[in-house]
């Protein structure tokens, strides 16, 4: 028998109070979360999302555990508000946890939950943020909580490569649950409210007797300039927030699209002629990469990943002529630009992203060479240099490299040379492109006749000037087909957007393989 108007309108009323209780949550719960300087869930997703888009899925689960009071305590959403909705337009899942339930916990509900919005992510092929603020796994439910972890591990790695991930951390993440956003592509973090670390600071004091606070050990600035760990790091919630909006609007929805195209007014014929005074002619002389990169990219705009760790080499997402472009440079204003361990694992880690998704690569070299050292060695530069090289070599998108200054010995061949599959290998007239500098290269080859001459100085000096003038002069590479032209700096931007226009279309297919065998 069908139910009565009646009926239907009081069910109806009922559900309207149950999401909105579920959705106000405890008043005094609140309070706490505002008072510590943090948002709630529902607020940091109305935040992200795109006013009146978000559609939320599963806001009536409950939990179904027993046992320490739990059964007394079964609240709606179980600690985490997921759900989809849009980003300037283009559609985006996210999930939240929710602090005021259960401090964020994961238990078994919780963990089914976030499984069902990852697995709608990859099956509509659409990014996935997550907005972290939980206190790991929910103890009083044991190993399920652990098995739900396993779950979210999975289908991280699953969609790793196939939609784009990011973690926003806002709060602690301890312990296994800090492995989550590891696995994503990037990792936001706000100053002073969030933490990540696998073992907190009474754990280390009992095992190790070395005392740090939570954010000694784990917080937003040591996570950028320390471990690396974390990409971007913010002050309040809302910047933080804001930027995570930005750094989707410049990624595909998934691998098989392209980055939204958005045209500005800047020319694509602008000639750069601050470039002739930016960059010294001298070799050994600092400067800052990123005033080349603003004068070259559409409104000098873009968006550098890890600015604070690995400062030696720059990694950025930019527009040329409105396409997005991944851009990789040596920062001479930073350890010379040498390349060192951080520098070749974050470069590596970038390079493989703007593979993934099909964002075009633009590499800037100014690098005297690997960062010598006795720990870099024994830190294993070898194998983890050699990341870099891997990813470059793997990478099909389009791939342009220009020499700016200084490309020495096998630095140069790293940083997307011509011989490791660059599609064009570029050069201003002021490149010196060797095995190392002249300098070192006279000191080693005509090291007896500097030794045994009457002035030592004299002849060291003039066998520098021989092999500068032999080897390492500005068309020395272009004349051997190791660089496809040497352009007038003050062209540069028109030439990389031509040269991107030519290659929007290339197609390189790898070998048929389960997949490769990376160095570690």
């Amino acid at each position: 028998m069908p139910a009565t108007d009646d009926t239907i309108r009081t069910r109806t009323d009922e559900l309207a109070e149950i999401k909105e209780s579920a959705r106000n949550g405890d008043a005094a719960a609140t309070e706490r979360q505002h008072a510590k300087g943090k948002l709630t869930a529902h607020e940091r997703i109305q935040l992200l999302l795109d006013k009146g888009s978000f559609n939320e899925v599963e806001p009536l689960r409950r939990h179904r555990a027993s046992g320490f009071g739990l059964e007394h305590k079964r609240p709606y959403s179980d600690g985490v508000i997921t759900g989809w909705g849009s980003v300037h337009g283009r559609t985006v899942f996210v999930y939240a946890h929710d602090f005021r339930i259960f401090g964020g916990a994961l238990g078994e509900a919780h963990a089914q939950k976030i499984h069902k919005i990852q697995d709608l992510a990859e099956a509509a092929g659409a990014p996935l943020v997550s907005l972290n603020d939980g206190a790991g796994a929910r103890i009083q439910e044991g190993v399920t909580a652990l098995a739900g972890y396993g779950g979210i591990f999975r289908r991280n790695t699953r969609a790793s490569g196939v939609i784009p991930q990011i973690s926003v951390m806002l709060g602690p993440c301890a312990g296994g649950a800090a492995y989550s956003p590891a696995l994503t592509d990037f990792v936001f973090m706000a100053r002073d409210t969030s933490q990540m670390f696998i073992t907190g600071p009474d754990v280390v004091k009992a095992v190790t007797g070395e005392e740090i606070s939570q954010n000694g050990l784990g917080g937003a600035d040591v996570h950028a300039a320390v471990s690396g760990v974390s990409h971007f790091v913010y002050d309040d919630e809302e910047e933080c927030i804001e930027d995570v909006r930005y750094l989707l609007s410049l990624l595909p929805a998934n691998n098989r699209e392209l980055s939204p195209v958005e045209r500005s007014g800047d020319p694509v014929d602008r000639l750069n002629d601050a470039l002739l005074d930016l960059v010294p002619s001298g070799p050994g002389q600092a400067y800052d990469i990123r005033k080349v990169i603003e004068e070259v990219v559409d409104d000098g705009e873009y968006f550098e990943v890890h600015p604070a760790w690995a400062t030696n080499l720059v990694c950025a997402l930019t527009r040329l002529d409105g396409h997005v472009v991944g851009i990789v440079a040596n920062q001479p204003a930073s350890m010379a630009g040498a390349l060192d361990i951080k520098a070749s694992e974050k470069g590596a880690r970038f390079v493989q992203f703007c593979d993934a998704f099909n964002i075009p690569l633009v590499t800037l070299v100014d690098v005297p060479g690997f960062l010598p050292g006795v720990d870099q060695e024994h830190d294993g530069i070898i194998r983890r240099g050699a990341k870099l090289l891997y990813a470059y070599c793997n990478a099909t998108v389009p791939r342009i490299s220009l020499v700016l200054r200084k490309a020495y010995g096998g630095a140069y061949i790293v940083m997307d040379s011509r011989s490791i599959g660059a599609d064009l290998a570029l050069a201003w007239p002021t490149n010196e492109i060797a095995v190392m500098g002249a300098e070192g290269a006279a000191n080693v080859v005509f090291r007896r006749e500097i030794n045994a001459a009457d002035d030592p100085e004299a002849v060291r000096r003039q066998r520098i000037t021989e092999y500068k003038d032999e080897l390492m002069h500005p068309y020395y590479a272009a004349e051997r087909g190791l660089i496809d032209d040497v352009i007038d700096p003050r062209e540069t931007r028109s030439v990389l957007i031509r040269s991107l226009e030519m290659l929007r279309a290339k197609h390189a297919d790898l070998p048929s393989r389960k997949h490769g065998n990376p160095p570690q």
